[in-house]
């Protein structure tokens, strides 16, 4: 069995995301981001490079959910691989990357977030209690469970 691997990104928004479509119609979203990009030395240490901006590409259904989601300046990883293409700049052909990404999230280790969640209304345990509707079961705790 082979386990499936694709080129990632981690970076920040520089840009929110600009809605946008292709030359066949299919929608898209583009943001500028800036990567860190890091040098391995031979003492095994890292040293820090200078930063890159970088075009990034989302295609997908969800677009309209993914453009509420992120703001410039929130930290995201991305799947997905790098595009290459030709393009016209002050009448010279220039060789230009994007990264498109297939699946795309907030950086959990980058980003303070709160989950909210409503209170889940308890089951009756048994069919007396469901008729009577009495709501006195004491809620369970538990493995797993909010109390």
């Amino acid at each position: 069995m082979t386990i499936p691997i694709r080129q990632s990104l981690e970076g920040v928004f520089l840009t929110g995301l600009r809605p946008g479509t292709t030359r066949t119609g299919i929608p898209v979203l583009r943001a500028t981001v800036r990567v860190q990009r890091w040098r391995h030395e031979q003492d095994e240490t890292f040293t820090a490079q200078e930063p890159v901006t970088c075009d990034l590409v989302v295609f997908h259904e969800g677009t309209q959910r993914a453009r509420t989601r992120f703001r410039p300046g929130d930290a995201f990883v991305a799947s997905g691989h790098v595009n290459t293409y030709d393009a016209q700049r002050d009448g010279k052909t220039v060789q230009c990357h994007e990264f498109v990404a297939r699946r795309i999230g907030h950086d959990a280790a980058r980003t303070r977030y709160k989950v909210t969640r409503t209170r889940r209304r308890l089951r009756p345990t048994s069919p007396a209690a469901a008729l009577a509707g009495s709501g006195t079961r004491a809620p369970r705790t538990g493995a797993g469970q909010a109390s």
